[in-house]
């Protein structure tokens, strides 16, 4: 009686396996899943991300040089994220994430108001400046 070892090995699990396979006929029907809300997706989302990036960015080097309406750049993100998510959570992610992956981005760099942190806010506010320009331009208001 000499079987080829795979049919060996094959019978083996098939023996295991049956009273496992058995068990899966009396499990209750699966309950109904939540249906997630379809991922939205604007032509303008990537542009979009960069510009709370950029947000971030400027509302921590402002924050941290002590300039005029600091917080403003935070709440200017916060208007953003209620008129272009409403109930589109995943954008909302996306968007956050990136503020706080530019507010990291400088916060790891600069713990002190220096003249390098002065020109990239600058920078950056100029960019952003720039984005919204070419945002609300080519995709409305």
């Amino acid at each position: 009686m000499s079987m080829i070892p795979v049919r060996r090995v094959f019978l083996s699990l098939l023996v295991l396996a049956g009273p496992t396979m058995a068990q899966g006929k009396n499990t209750p029907p699966p309950q109904e899943e939540e249906i997630a809300p379809p991922i939205v997706s604007v032509p303008y989302d990537d542009k979009l991300a960069r510009f709370a990036e950029v947000l971030g960015s400027v509302h921590y080097l402002r924050t941290l040089c002590k300039a005029a309406g600091g917080d403003d750049w935070r709440n200017g993100m916060q208007q953003l994220l209620d008129s272009e998510t409403g109930n589109e959570p995943q954008r909302k992610e996306k968007l956050t994430a990136a503020f706080n992956r530019g507010y990291r981005a400088f916060a790891s760099v600069y713990t002190d108001c220096t003249p390098a942190a002065i020109v990239a806010e600058e920078r950056y506010r100029n960019e952003g400046a720039t984005l919204a320009t070419e945002i609300t331009s080519r995709f409305g208001n």
